[in-house]
């Protein structure tokens, strides 16, 4: 990866991870008021719908974090190692998670007149499309995997071969 592309993706992810601190810290408050004010019941739907907010939010950041400690590794090349696995299954779980938080915000969405089926035909769409981006990470895990593994065995098959010479 060259030295202008990790600037650029850091960059960007200096972006993302502010904005969503941003989001956090001034728009969830500014949610909260606005469901209050709406008269939304506060235990069937305003706090469910903060909490599913804030921690789909702490999901993204944590994926960010992931993929900013991998582009570590990468621009180190050290990433075709073991320690790789553990931001991957994070960034994997992370995704999940705010797939499952998404299915939750459909959930608390549906009953009532409120909001309209389409809406959350969409989120549950949306929960569906982010269980489906966790599977593409589960298979870019294997292809790491098998990079790792191959790896191993061109080293081993190298030190073979200098034996020989």
């Amino acid at each position: 990866m060259g030295k202008l592309t990790v600037l650029a993706l850091r960059v960007v992810l200096v972006m993302l991870l502010g904005g969503s601190v941003f989001v956090q810290a001034v728009m969830v408050p500014l949610l909260a008021a606005d469901l209050r004010e709406a008269g939304a019941d506060p235990l069937l739907v305003r706090a469910p719908v903060i909490a599913i907010v804030f921690l789909g939010i702490v999901a993204v950041q944590a994926v960010l974090v992931c993929v900013w400690l991998l582009v570590t590794k990468v621009r180190r090349g050290t990433v075709f190692s073991s320690t790789a696995f553990r931001y991957v299954d994070v960034m994997i779980g992370a995704i999940v998670a705010a797939a499952l938080l998404v299915f939750g915000l459909g959930f608390v969405m549906a009953p009532g007149e409120a909001v309209p089926p389409g809406v959350v035909l969409l989120v549950g769409g949306v929960g569906t499309a982010l269980l489906g981006v966790a599977l593409i990470v589960v298979v870019l895990r294997t292809l790491l995997a098998q990079a790792i593994e191959s790896k191993a065995e061109a080293s081993r098959l190298r030190g073979e071969l200098d034996e020989v010479i």
